[in-house]
């Protein structure tokens, strides 16, 4: 079996500033499987597996979005929720631009551009969750609460 080694992406190094617990869930990627491929080869319940969603207001202000896995924002709810007219999933190359990452490949943590984070809130009901690293193919394990106590998300009812 071969030795993982944690990659040495943003997300890590923010998450080790902050002193958080945290394991290494390699898997194999596929483009487009999104979490169901990632919750199959991890063994776990998708609703577990968090996606990270750069989305933007109708002004271009961009914006992360966490949001189970097996779950889909409604972005009617959100821009209501935000006080916008309306919210939209940014273009992946925009996305790629703002966060840093390689869509299918972004992580919350340690984004190149400081964006406002809103987390669906019954995530952080959830003991563990599984959310990307900073690389494609490569999920962390962390406590719920670790999340909200470094990103300090704003917490929203937007799942449908």
């Amino acid at each position: 079996m071969t030795k993982h080694k944690t990659p040495a992406t943003a997300a890590i190094r923010q998450l080790r500033q902050h002193q958080v617990d945290f394991s290494d869930h390699p898997y194999r990627y596929t483009t487009g499987g999104g979490t169901r491929v990632s919750a199959l080869e991890l063994g776990v319940d998708e609703h577990q597996v968090i996606k990270t969603l750069i989305m933007e207001d109708e002004n271009g202000n961009p914006l992360i979005v966490l949001m189970h896995g097996d779950r889909e924002v409604s972005t009617k709810a959100l821009a209501r929720h935000i006080g916008v007219k309306s919210i939209t999933p940014c273009k992946p190359a925009v996305a790629d631009r703002h966060s840093g990452y390689q869509v299918g490949g972004t992580s919350p943590f340690g984004t190149r551009k400081r964006m406002p984070v809103y987390c669906e809130e019954s995530i952080l009901a959830l003991q563990r969750i599984y959310i990307n690293g900073g690389r494609r193919g490569y999920l962390i394990s962390l406590a719920a609460d670790d999340l909200q106590r470094v990103l300090n998300p704003t917490l929203v009812s937007a799942a449908q």
